[in-house]
């Protein structure tokens, strides 16, 4: 059966803290974004558009077969950045938007088909996905962002703490996951309706979402649901710094 028609916006931001021009830093010579925008169109997007803030950035998407929107330089979040688009583009409010980070070279086209499809099945905004979390120590990790679901599939909560606290068996052992626990890792690839989309931008911030650090806190404790749908294949990680560059390049290399 085929899926639901969608949309994928790429926030590419050019000015990043800790890896300067990082849209435009090579993988085995092709730019970042380019790579993400790739992605995005194997999973068969009706539509790819790339929000960009330079020209730089616009100029390497050229022939690419994606739309490039100019963005303000001076939004918040990758999200503010596509609500920008979705007035830009006058998407229907019922349109389905899948917002893939601009530092994901690797995502599987399955996993942001999996995204887009959780929303189309669910009345919930927004959805995201998440995988099983193996490790004692990814459970511990801060980095790391856990959510508890409820039985629906809707998120519950995220967290940077470990989440659920399994009481007993973490008393005894916390060098073991106990069995049974459903631990689960958050991956950071959102689905929106485009008319929430462009609502989103003015809901205020929440001290639940400063506390974390998490912006997705900030639609839980506004009462906006948000659908969680398990990833069909595993995310290699995002790239933030120049290890993580030298990691996927070694990734790359051992795919051929």
């Amino acid at each position: 059966m085929p899926g639901p028609s969608f949309i994928v916006a790429i926030p590419a931001r050019y000015g990043s803290t800790r890896l300067p021009a990082k849209p435009l830093r090579a993988i085995a010579g092709v730019p970042m974004v380019v790579r993400v925008a790739q992605r995005a169109l194997q999973a068969g997007a009706r539509q790819v558009v790339v929000a960009v803030d330079d020209e730089r950035i616009a100029a390497a998407l050229q022939g690419q077969g994606v739309d490039v929107c100019m963005t303000r330089a001076d939004h918040a979040s990758g999200s503010d950045r596509l609500a920008e688009c979705a007035v830009h583009y006058g998407w229907a409010d019922d349109a389905i938007v899948v917002n893939l980070q601009g530092d994901e070279p690797f995502a599987p086209a399955a996993g942001i088909r999996e995204v887009a499809r959780a929303l189309a099945e669910d009345d919930a905004p927004m959805a995201t996905l998440a995988t099983p979390v193996t490790e004692a120590h990814e459970l511990f990790d801060p980095n790391v962002v856990k959510l508890v679901r409820d039985a629906r599939g809707r998120a519950l909560y995220f967290s940077r703490a470990p989440l659920p606290w399994a009481r007993d068996a973490f008393a005894a052992d916390r060098d073991a996951l106990p069995v049974d626990v459903p631990f689960l890792r958050h991956i950071g690839i959102y689905a929106y309706r485009a008319g929430f989309l462009r609502q989103y931008t003015g809901l205020s911030r929440t001290p639940l979402e400063q506390a974390e650090s998490l912006e997705q806190l900030r639609v839980l404790e506004h009462g906006h649901p948000i659908a969680v749908r398990l990833t069909p294949e595993p995310f290699p990680p995002g790239i933030d710094t120049v290890a993580d560059l030298e990691r996927a390049e070694r990734w790359l290399a051992g795919q051929a």
